[in-house]
């Protein structure tokens, strides 16, 4: 574990690169000096506030953010500045926002049962690649509290909700809040071309429902878009071959997007020659009701988290039984992060899968919702009677910790980044040791520089390999 420090010296580049940038805006033309100087000011808050107020969180999401906007602005001041500054001012974005990185990195505490961060200029860079995710997140609204009267709804649910399942004995045996789907026989297949792969899309009514006296029913019920559930899918011709199930992360659910991500699994040539099965999670790509894919599903408002991921497990179920018509030898799950909270619980529902891969896996929603959240929001929430451990008692059935699985101990994997700002990567552990301690590969990385981590990949083949392909 870091010393905590009481100054922080990595603020330095940020704060370094802030004075650079409001030192050229100085000089340039009105219409490049305003943004130059948007970009320096952002930077020296961020740096000198790291500075005396060192693991700050939003000040190194602030740093992030602002290195990798300077990077963007950087590029037009080629033509009003000339290219010497244009690119001085896009090393020194990059430096202030790797600062804003290695600063995070530095300040945050670890847990005992997680290797030790590498503090490498390459891990700083994978960390300073989370908080811009996360200062975008804060930025455009997403991690905070609606103050428009939503928030006491969403408090008088969450009790309402808590007193629902301890009167049915949800409370005591999660499990038994699933209720078991019928089989899908019949689901609308058209062809779509994707990244230059022809690929199926299925769609079929989901025909989930809460039950009639669960709060929030009507709500749920209104949200159109997550009536019909929908996947992608990847399979090849010829004789049957096993099957995976990989569940997009957290503002996924595009097609373009989810067919990169997972494509390796199906290749033949270099990967595993699986037939690949991708669901849609309610509320993400065409079942999306607001601007941004996932919007809702991770949030104030517990209860939609709570029915959206009880239809994700009741699709997925659904689709399942589908595959398993396709004459599948064997079926894996594999989830990313937001995904990986679904692969887990889904692999504590669902009968006769032969591996399950959780990766960077969310495991428990509250303490997410609250580390994230904009603390003086929280301190208004909790004023309002806004009670988060009502929350970790109300999301217990729909978390891998309180559910049993189901899938063999040799067929389990996790994998977890030592410096993950998005999931803490405690939570690995936490599932890790639920899970009855099985195989768990840590990558000296961020949350999204999974897909750079070639110790994951190997260990992911070799699992699926061993469970899907046996000899």
């Amino acid at each position: 574990m870091f010393p905590q420090p009481l100054w922080s010296f990595w603020a330095v580049p940020t704060l370094a690169a802030g004075v650079y940038w409001i030192s050229q805006a100085a000089v340039l033309p009105w219409g490049g000096a305003l943004p130059v100087a948007l970009v320096g000011f952002a930077l020296v808050a961020s740096g000198g506030g790291q500075l005396f107020a060192p693991g700050e969180r939003r000040l190194t999401q602030l740093g992030a953010l602002a290195g990798l906007v300077g990077l963007v602005f950087s590029l037009p001041c080629l033509f009003i500045a000339g290219v010497s500054t244009a690119v001085a001012l896009a090393i020194t974005a990059v430096g202030g926002a790797w600062g804003a990185g290695r600063s995070a990195l530095h300040a945050e505490p670890h847990t005992a049962g997680v290797p030790t961060p590498e503090a490498t200029a390459g891990l700083a860079a994978r960390v300073a690649a989370d908080e811009m995710i996360l200062g975008l997140e804060y930025l455009t609204g997403a991690s905070g509290f609606a103050l428009d009267g939503t928030l006491e709804r969403a408090a008088r649910e969450v009790e309402e909700m808590a007193a629902f399942c301890e009167a049915e004995g949800f409370a005591r045996a999660p499990a038994t809040y699933h209720v078991a789907p019928p089989a899908l026989s019949d689901p609308e297949i058209r062809r779509r071309v994707v990244a230059g792969r022809s690929i199926e899309v299925l769609r079929f009514e989901s025909g989930y429902a809460p039950r009639e006296s669960e709060p929030g029913r009507e709500r749920w019920l209104g949200y159109d878009a997550c009536r019909d559930a929908w996947a992608y899918v990847l399979r090849h011709e010829g004789e049957p071959r096993p099957w995976l199930i990989a569940t997009n992360g957290y503002r996924m659910g595009h097609a373009g997007i989810d067919v990169r991500v997972f494509e390796r699994f199906f290749r033949a040539d270099e990967g595993l020659g699986l037939n690949v099965l991708i669901p849609v999670l309610p509320l993400h790509g065409p079942r999306r009701t607001g601007l941004h894919s996932g919007e809702g599903f991770i949030g104030l408002d517990v209860i939609d988290t709570l029915h959206a991921e009880t239809q994700a497990l009741w699709d997925m179920r659904r689709l399942l039984s589908w595959v398993r018509d396709q004459e599948a030898p064997r079926v894996g799950a594999f989830g990313l992060s937001l995904g990986g909270l679904t692969t887990a619980n889904f692999a504590s529902l669902a009968e006769g899968l032969s591996a399950v891969v959780p990766g960077i896996p969310l495991v428990d929603l509250r303490r997410v919702i609250e580390r994230h959240a904009a603390s003086h929001q929280a301190r208004y929430a909790r004023a309002l009677g806004y009670d988060f451990d009502r929350v970790s008692e109300v999301l217990r059935v729909i978390s891998p910790l309180a559910l049993a699985p189901r899938v063999p101990i040799e067929g389990r994997l996790l994998f977890a980044a030592t410096a993950d700002r998005l999931v803490p990567p405690e939570q690995a552990v936490d599932l890790w040791r639920h899970w009855e301690q099985p195989e768990l590969v840590w990558y000296q990385g961020g949350h999204v520089s999974f897909s750079l981590e070639r110790e994951v990949w190997q260990a992911v083949d070799r699992k699926l390999h061993e469970r899907l392909m046996p000899a």
